[in-house]
């Protein structure tokens, strides 16, 4: 009790006291506690763009033209930390903001003894000076410097007060922060110093206009005689608190270079510039240091190639060119070279090729044969038909203005033919090809009516790193990914857009196109690529598409203002430099092991007849074998090779019944009247099958029915009203060989007969409405679609 009351009595007599230090303690750590921005947002920072090695592409100026680059103290090497610390500010844990010995001591020098001025200051003085852009020289100002450090140590610790001073110290000219200073003067993060250099770099901000001036004279230049002297003096002050590191001082007596400003990387600047931009648009995602998908040792193989190539064709007006690499495994851009030179203003240098929207010309084919493959509408080896044909009003021509007939699908597209290509896409449904490029996030797509079939040849507009979404989708089997710039990207599961199946076989016909400069026997001896190539209208653009080992490459030849070139022929143009690319990748070692996939599950083998692509019958002289999807894809069989009895006394078909008459078999071509006139136009014309009238077609084995190719199929006729007297609608079909006339009804009513492979028959509705279009043959087979008729002023 006795010891209670005189605590008591001693609380009572000092309660003035106790009042006041808890309002102390109160208000101080209410200062602390306080909200208040970090120091961080202060000042603007630098931006660094690193590849996915850890190289430096680009370090951008602050918004204030600083560099100035911000990275947490934990990041910063604890060697230069400590170094700063022991040359600047050796009670910097202890004081409150100023140190009164330092001030009085550097006092007593500079207005005293009149000697070198002394400022005394602590590195939290020094960064109240630097914040607050303070004139420390005179007294009033080193009392208003005092008074902001004792702010900055009343609302921030010790650790956030320390990283702030290492990220805005000064090193010469606008070189602010050590970070900035470590990547500009060696090249290299701030926690990869040795120690001569982050003692070089403790020194510098005492004096940093002095040191390094003669380091901004040159390009490289070694450290001058006053900077080594100021660091090895610290060194040996760094030695009785380090002596393990006594066995670095011949370290000290080596060369020590510096890098000049001027030498800082400018790398991948298309890509550079995207990634600065689209942090600009989001706020929420600025970082100081940004670390890309890109490899800048793919990049330097790329940018070579294209530069290369570029002064080699400048003869042919070829100056520009574009290219962009993909790794399909994780989707990162590894490579985009938006122009062939971003310095050069005349070829507009500075835009992102790869972001432009240009015509792909061809190089969209691969998909509208994926989809009719997922659709059932044909497989690799069905034979298409490459003649002339009109698909309503549009009446697509072929590149080089020939027609080879039947071909199968394969080569229907390893050569590129249009008539086939525009075929396709007039089947498909749910998807059509514009529902597929809108699924696959192909932008600012105008309406499908807009396009038509004119989609299919490059009617619309992609990018470069769309079309790299697209061709990548197909090596990674029909699942689509976004493409990543930043390693910070994430990697979604994709979405699929095509089957596996169809992805294969169409990757599979990539890979049978041959190289433009191949060999005989050489082929096989290359990584394999699947490619494809493309041009759009009036020779503005040349493209080559395709995939290699783990890689897709996409290359684009042209001009950034849209004008043509002869020259500008993607198989001519843009593909020997795609496999330029490819062999430099492969001549520097670069791996280009393709993935392993799995052969999908559900695609097997079938044994065709070649000519037809269909099953083959005992007839059949050449079989071959085709990929196919059971229970989707389109598999009949052939009705090209039938047989006909031949009476021996009259040369004719026999007619039936046979007994009694000497015959033999012939096997005959039956081939539609559209291939038979190709056909009779390259000078190969076929063998007609024989017809005896006196048959009456007995003797015929039952062969194709017509097939109406105008009107097309779920379309829609507007016609003008004021001219309905003068509106018609031609009416046309395939037939079989041996058909010889062709007799048209709409809604049961005859309207006129046509000659196979003559002229069209033409129709004039009476008005709007739905009509029944149906056509018959000599043989009674028929073929009948609905057709709408709309009437517009």
């Amino acid at each position: 009790m006795k010891f209670l009351h005189i605590v008591g009595r001693w609380i009572v007599r000092r309660q003035n006291w106790l009042v006041a230090a808890a309002l102390l303690v109160a208000v101080l750590a209410g200062c602390r506690l306080w909200p208040h921005p970090p120091l961080r947002s202060w000042l603007p920072s630098s931006t660094a763009v690193y590849d996915s090695k850890g190289q430096l592409l680009r370090l951008t100026l602050a918004s204030d033209q600083q560099y100035r680059l911000w990275v947490p103290l934990k990041d910063i090497s604890p060697q230069l930390v400590d170094g700063v610390l022991l040359h600047e500010d050796r009670w910097y844990a202890w004081h409150p903001g100023f140190n009164p010995y330092g001030l009085l001591r550097g006092a007593w020098i500079t207005y005293v003894r009149h000697g070198s001025p002394q400022g005394g200051s602590t590195v939290t003085m020094q960064l109240a000076r630097l914040l607050w852009k303070l004139n420390t020289r005179a007294p009033l100002g080193k009392l208003i410097q005092i008074a902001r450090a004792v702010q900055l140590e009343l609302f921030y610790s010790k650790h956030d007060i320390l990283e702030a001073y290492l990220n805005v110290s000064p090193y010469g000219a606008n070189v602010q922060g050590v970070a900035t200073a470590s990547l500009v003067y060696f090249g290299k993060p701030a926690n990869q110093l040795t120690l001569p250099e982050a003692l070089t770099l403790a020194v510098i901000p005492q004096n940093p206009s002095q040191r390094l001036l003669s380091g901004e004279r040159a390009n490289n230049t070694l450290i001058s005689s006053g900077l080594a002297d100021a660091r090895n003096r610290l060194y040996q002050a760094w030695l009785p608190k380090h002596p393990q590191d006594a066995g670095l001082k011949p370290l000290f007596a080596l060369p020590l270079a510096l890098r000049s400003r001027s030498r800082l990387p400018f790398e991948a600047p298309h890509a550079v510039d995207q990634i600065l931009a689209a942090q600009q648009l989001n706020d929420n995602a600025r970082s100081a240091i940004v670390t890309t998908t890109l490899d800048l040792d793919l990049q330097h193989i790329v940018e070579r190639q294209i530069a290369l190539y570029v002064q080699r064709k400048a003869s042919s007006g070829i100056t520009n060119a574009a290219a962009i690499l993909v790794d399909t495994r994780d989707m990162g851009i590894k490579a985009m070279v938006g122009s062939a030179d971003y310095r050069n203003a005349a070829i507009q240098g500075q835009v992102n090729g790869t972001l432009a929207k240009r015509s792909p010309g061809s190089t969209l084919k691969p998909f509208i044969y994926a989809l009719g493959f997922d659709q059932g509408v044909l497989h690799p080896q069905t034979v298409l038909r490459d003649v002339p044909t009109s698909f309503g009003p549009y009446t697509p021509e072929n590149f080089d203005g020939n027609f080879l007939g039947p071909i199968t699908a394969t080569q229907a597209l390893i050569r590129s033919r249009n008539i086939p290509a525009v075929w396709i896409a007039s089947q498909l449904h749910e998807p059509t090809l514009y529902d597929f490029l809108q699924q696959a996030g192909v932008s600012r797509m105008a309406s499908e009516q807009h396009y038509g079939l004119s989609l299919v040849l490059g009617g619309g507009e992609v990018s470069m790193q769309e079309l790299a979404g697209l061709y990548a989708m197909l090596a990674n089997r029909g699942v689509l990914s976004p493409l990543r710039l930043r390693a910070d990207d994430p990697q979604p599961e994709g979405t699929r857009l095509l089957s596996d199946e169809a992805s294969y076989m169409v990757m599979d016909i990539l890979r049978q196109n041959p190289r433009p400069d191949d060999v005989i026997g050489m082929q096989g001896l290359r990584t394999p690529v699947y490619w494809k190539t493309g041009t759009s209208w009036a020779f503005r653009d040349a493209w080559t598409a395709g995939s290699f080992g783990p890689y897709v490459l996409v290359i684009w030849v042209g001009n950034f203002d849209g004008s043509g070139n002869p020259a500008f022929v993607g198989v001519e143009a843009a593909a020997p430099l795609f496999f330029q690319v490819v062999d430099a990748l492969r001549a520097e070692h670069v791996p280009l092991n393709e993935p392993i996939r799995a052969m999908p599950a559900n695609l097997k083998r079938v044994q065709i007849c070649l000519a037809s692509g269909n099953l083959p019958t005992e007839w059949c002289p050449q079989l071959g074998t085709t990929w196919f999807i059971p229970g989707k894809s389109p598999i009949r069989v052939d009705t090209i090779y039938r047989p006909v009895v031949m009476d021996d006394a009259t040369g004719k078909p026999a007619c039936p019944p046979f007994d009694g008459k000497r015959t033999h078999v012939e096997v005959y071509e039956f081939w539609p009247s559209d291939l038979q006139r190709v056909f009779e136009q390259a000078g190969m014309p076929r063998r007609r099958p024989p017809v005896n009238p006196e048959c009456n077609g007995s003797e015929r084995v039952s062969g194709l029915p017509p097939s109406i190719t105008s009107p097309l199929r779920s379309s829609t006729y507007t016609l003008r009203l004021k001219q309905l007297a003068e509106e018609r609608i031609p009416f046309t079909a395939t037939n079989d060989a041996d058909v010889r006339n062709l007799y048209w009804f709409v809604d049961d009513a005859y309207v006129g007969r046509s000659a196979p492979g003559g002229e069209p028959l033409y129709w004039q509705p009476h008005g709007a409405g739905r009509y029944t279009v149906r056509v018959v043959d000599d043989h009674g087979q028929a073929d009948q679609r609905i057709l709408d008729v709309t009437l517009v002023e």
